[in-house]
């Protein structure tokens, strides 16, 4: 299954959001592949947002993983520093990907080889000119 939108401004990132929650579904696991700026974390906030949390959202690229509760649990992870596989089953990123909650991941390159390909989705994020974002959702 692939899926893809385009959002002319960030702005439209919300409806996205809700779009792909749906789309996805019952997956929880989703890889968030792009450049820096492109717009990951944003989705990330919406997606957030429309899973009914109400508490801020940002980045953990310094934590690595926030964690966000409301009716459903929320990892967010930002691998951008890690270096090596190691150090993610040193963080216990295992424990993290055996449960049934929802799990983002900024930056997961290094994750691929301990992604069960049934369970994740990926989305691919691209900036164009004048703001465009292309989102393409794939398994």
């Amino acid at each position: 299954m692939t899926i893809q939108w385009e959002a002319s401004d960030i702005s439209q990132l919300k409806k996205i959001a809700q779009e792909i929650i749906v789309a996805i579904s019952p997956r929880k696991k989703i890889a968030f592949y792009g450049e820096m700026g492109a717009g990951k974390t944003t989705l990330i906030k919406d997606i957030c947002s429309f899973l009914g949390i109400t508490e801020n959202t940002s980045s953990p690229t310094f934590a690595i993983v926030n964690e966000y509760n409301a009716s459903n649990k929320i990892y967010h992870f930002d691998l951008y520093r890690i270096k090596s596989i190691e150090e993610l089953l040193a963080i216990g990123i295992e424990e993290y990907l055996d449960s049934e909650n929802y799990i983002f991941v900024e930056w997961p390159e290094l994750l691929e080889p301990l992604m069960d390909k049934d369970r994740w989705v990926r989305i691919h994020i691209t900036s164009e000119a004048n703001q465009k974002r292309i989102i393409t959702l794939g398994s």
